[in-house]
């Protein structure tokens, strides 16, 4: 008898999951191995070739202000990447603060004595006993709060960054433009991450109205996602360039 009231939930939502994982695979797969043909790869190119250009700005200005006295026209280069840094700090703390507001209202009602915690209504497919209206809130809470944990760290590396790539680059130090590129990418990974954690929750959420949601909802996201995430069609783009040393992207 319990088979028959939980089996959706047992089928369905895992097959979504992994719907949703494989897609996030196979993303993966093309940023290693064609960077270009995917959003991802391409603006990571571009951010270590921005990286490069705004430090080398950075030293001209201090070259012609040590030398020449010049350097007010420059200032804007500074402010660019300053602002630039804080617009993705901004939007990281936009994106943890609601994840750990959602975090915190799922605790709430985790603990409550409320009905909010029991089935809406009986004639909703899938399990509907305390366990598994459990199971449900505990896995959102755990995936929100992991997107949050993503979203810390990426604003502490972008604040990392905001100092680091006004600082004028020096043969002889280790803060070279490359090294600013990797703490850079490091916090766009990590915010990359936290995204797609948040937006594999939202069908989740849809898991406590019964599993037909859940799968739906994860089928239905896949080619927005892609839609989204690749460009480059018809084999444009497939080229590798090597920036790195170790041709890593991500």
């Amino acid at each position: 008898m319990e088979w028959r009231k939980c089996y959706l939930d047992v089928i369905l939502v895992p097959l979504g999951f992994s719907i949703t994982v494989s897609y996030h695979v196979y993303l993966w797969h093309k940023v290693r191995r064609q960077p270009l043909t995917t959003i991802i790869g391409t603006n990571a190119t571009g951010r270590q070739f921005w990286v490069s250009s705004i430090m080398k700005a950075i030293l001209k200005q201090l070259t012609l202000f040590v030398f020449l006295g010049w350097g007010q026209d420059n200032d804007k280069k500074n402010i660019l990447a300053v602002q630039t840094i804080r617009n993705l700090i901004m939007g990281a703390t936009l994106m943890a603060t609601t994840s750990i507001l959602i975090s915190a209202g799922l605790a709430a009602v985790i603990s409550s004595t409320y009905s909010i915690k029991k089935p809406l209504n009986d004639s909703i497919y899938g399990a509907h006993g305390e366990f598994m209206v459990a199971l449900k809130y505990v896995t959102i809470l755990c995936i929100f709060l992991f997107s949050f944990f993503c979203h810390s760290l990426c604003i502490r590396f972008m604040n990392q960054v905001n100092i680091l790539i006004n600082t004028p680059p020096d043969p002889m130090s280790i803060v070279t433009p490359e090294y600013v590129c990797e703490l850079l990418e490091k916090g766009f990974v990590l915010n990359t991450v936290g995204n797609r954690i948040f937006y594999s929750a939202l069908p989740l959420i849809l898991w406590i109205f019964g599993p037909v949601l859940v799968f739906l909802s994860s089928v239905s996201m896949v080619p927005v996602l892609y839609t989204l995430d690749f460009v480059f069609e018809n084999g444009k783009g497939e080229g590798k360039m090597d920036v790195s040393e170790n041709g890593d992207y991500i």
